[in-house]
């Protein structure tokens, strides 16, 4: 055997899904009875029926009286497992970009899903979070050990660049850092800065040296703001993000993922600390959303899910619905504007000839019921059944 076939990508299927209504959601067109045609994990052909030639001997999944969409995108996920990843897939997430992992599982999760598609969601990788603290993520790459010595972590411009650089020495395709602490952690004040302006400028010219966007936790106004004036690919979280940083973001281009799913999972914690901070959280975040919306900063669905539990994309989608978005912009979160961020615009989002033969069956319209998003009949990656 060729030892060098173990490094090549795993080739995707060849599957027709027929008899659905297929939704496009670059233009919002509907299609009834129609044909997705998959060759090689590459779609071929989408349309009506009568007109798109269907290939002898094709496998068939049919979708008679369900919807079709583009497999849908999770722009802020934590996959720590291939466990993670599989369900990710599952429950509709065909592609994604990592919110950090701490031992660069998505840089090994991001080669998994070349291998075997249907085992993992097409990865944007962030390898370990840009964060004061590493903790034990200090052994995550023997480059690291010796930011070990410094008595206040990792907030000298060497220190940040280090971490950068060990990033994007391992294939990260992304940066992750934070300009605020952490809303899931009770002892913890989501409001309080943990990076300045010049610290935060000195993570994305590293990034960038390296041809990469950064994306940025943050909760408070200031740090949105500085945040967004260092030039961060995306604004993530974002709860008090105010109308002059917005106004800023449209300026830019700056994207905006509120994970909005997370927050609203706090406010179901037995802990009545973090119970009460997501429902004081979740309105403030849903207006945020409505107003970035209503400017024309461009959104990205994303649902922050870790630990070992999977939320449903699709769980954004309603909630992105639920803050005033049309049933299409808010899809659109999830498929052609979460694309672009990844730059995967050309790839992921739509189901027309050259995209990837990622495929979402649902049971129901869900541009009158978002919430069949969640809940996947058939999910298809790269022409694999899943």
């Amino acid at each position: 055997a060729d030892p060098a076939s173990a490094h090549r990508p795993g080739r995707g299927g060849d599957l027709v899904v027929e008899g659905g209504t297929l939704l496009d959601p670059a233009t919002g067109e509907v299609t009834e009875n129609a044909v997705v045609v998959i060759t090689g994990g590459v779609v071929r052909a989408a349309g009506r029926r009568g007109d798109v030639r269907v290939p002898a001997g094709s496998a068939v999944l049919r979708a008679h009286g369900r919807w079709v969409l583009p497999g849908l995108i999770d722009a802020h996920i934590h996959l720590n497992t291939s466990a993670e990843a599989r369900d990710a897939v599952r429950k509709g997430a065909t592609s994604a970009r990592s919110g950090s992992t701490n031992f660069y599982q998505d840089i090994a999760v991001r080669e998994l899903a070349r291998q075997a598609p249907e085992q993992a969601p097409r990865l944007r990788a962030a390898g370990v979070f840009v964060t004061p603290d590493l903790g034990d993520t200090i052994l995550a790459d023997p480059d690291l050990a010796p930011l070990a010595r410094l008595r206040d972590g990792v907030r000298s411009p060497e220190a940040l660049r280090r971490v950068v650089e060990v990033n994007l020495a391992r294939g990260a395709d992304t940066v992750k850092t934070r300009v605020n602490e952490r809303a899931g952690l009770p002892e913890q004040d989501p409001l309080a800065q943990v990076y300045d302006h010049e610290q935060l400028s000195a993570i994305v010219a590293a990034a960038r040296r390296g041809g990469k966007g950064v994306l940025c936790h943050s909760y408070s106004e200031k740090g949105c703001h500085d945040a967004v004036t260092a030039g961060i690919r995306s604004l993530e979280h974002g709860a008090f993000v105010g109308e002059r940083t917005l106004h800023e973001m449209r300026r830019r281009g700056t994207y905006f993922t509120p994970t909005l799913t997370a927050i609203a999972g706090l406010a179901e914690s037995a802990d009545p600390v973090l119970a009460e901070r997501g429902r004081a959280y979740l309105p403030v975040l849903k207006r945020a959303v409505l107003a970035a919306h209503e400017l024309g900063v461009p959104l990205a669905a994303g649902t922050d899910s870790s630990g070992g539990t999977v939320d449903p994309i699709g769980r954004e989608v309603e909630l992105m619905r639920s803050a005033g978005l049309s049933a299409l912009d808010a899809i659109r979160t999830a498929t052609t504007g979460a694309a672009k961020l990844l730059g995967l615009g050309s790839t992921a989002g739509r189901l027309a000839r050259g995209f990837a033969g990622d495929v979402l069956v649902v049971d129901g319209d869900p541009l009158a019921d978002v919430t069949v998003l969640a809940r996947p009949v058939h999910v298809v990656r790269s022409g694999l059944p899943v």
